[in-house]
């Protein structure tokens, strides 16, 4: 076998087995894997990050505020994005003059908070998942 393929193909393998066994400790709950486009965020942190930028607009329950945020739970246009579609969605917010905007508010990229990470907004992805 070909040394250029044989050690990248040990080190995946280790990095999987590795993967599957576990750490042993008590790691913060994230969303598996379970569909393509599946960024695997940090619920909890997630939650968190939710509850310090979010909730002005979506509220504490996520269920919206009349003239402001949507409710999270069960939005279909969330369910219809990918994790990166809904990444790359709240890095970019949407302008109170974009067409799809029905509240005619602007969504600030990040929801107004730049502090957040690329990882921050996927765990704040893989909370809103879990809204029902």
């Amino acid at each position: 076998m070909n040394r250029r393929i044989f050690l990248p193909a040990i080190a995946l393998a280790t990095v999987a087995l590795l993967a599957a066994c576990g750490g042993g400790g008590a790691a913060a709950p994230t969303v598996a894997p379970t569909a393509a486009g599946s960024l695997g965020g940090n619920v909890e942190n997630g939650k968190a990050k939710f509850g310090t930028t979010c909730t002005s607009c979506h509220g504490a329950d996520a269920k919206g505020m009349a003239g402001l945020g949507k409710d999270l739970h069960n939005n279909q246009f969330i369910a219809d994005l990918t994790d990166q579609q809904a990444v790359d969605f709240l890095k970019k917010g949407r302008p109170a003059t974009d067409p799809l905007n029905t509240t005619k508010v602007d969504m600030p990229p990040k929801g107004g908070n730049p502090a957040l990470s690329d990882q921050d907004l996927a765990d704040i992805v893989a909370f809103v998942r879990t809204l029902k």
